[in-house]
């Protein structure tokens, strides 16, 4: 039984010596799972055919703290209620009710 140990170590030591059964591998990708979720259309999901540009804390939603509109591939929007969302923000903007630039807006 030792003689059986000692032979399968020094198989083993010499695999490794050889580049055998290495934990290394440089060349096969990382096993991560991520579940990639899709993204739905705010408005679209609620039935939503007008953004009102007047009502700046729903407008907060689709800005980032710097102030800046965020776009659609982190969103999710389609690009007809994207420049409807541009649009509504400009406005709200202009009119005073959002900041142009802001350090923390959230």
């Amino acid at each position: 039984m030792i003689l059986e140990e000692e032979i399968n170590q020094t198989h083993h030591n010499t695999k490794q010596q050889q580049g055998g059964d290495s934990d290394l591998r440089y060349l096969s990708p990382l096993k991560i799972e991520t579940k990639i979720e899709k993204k739905y259309c705010y408005f679209k999901q609620r039935n939503i055919k007008y953004i009102d540009y007047k009502d700046p804390i729903f407008l907060i939603k689709f800005l980032n703290a710097q102030g800046k509109i965020l776009p659609r591939r982190i969103t999710g929007t389609l690009q007809k209620n994207q420049n409807k969302l541009n649009a509504a923000i400009k406005r709200c903007r202009q009119i005073g009710l959002l900041p142009f630039v802001t350090d923390d807006l959230r």
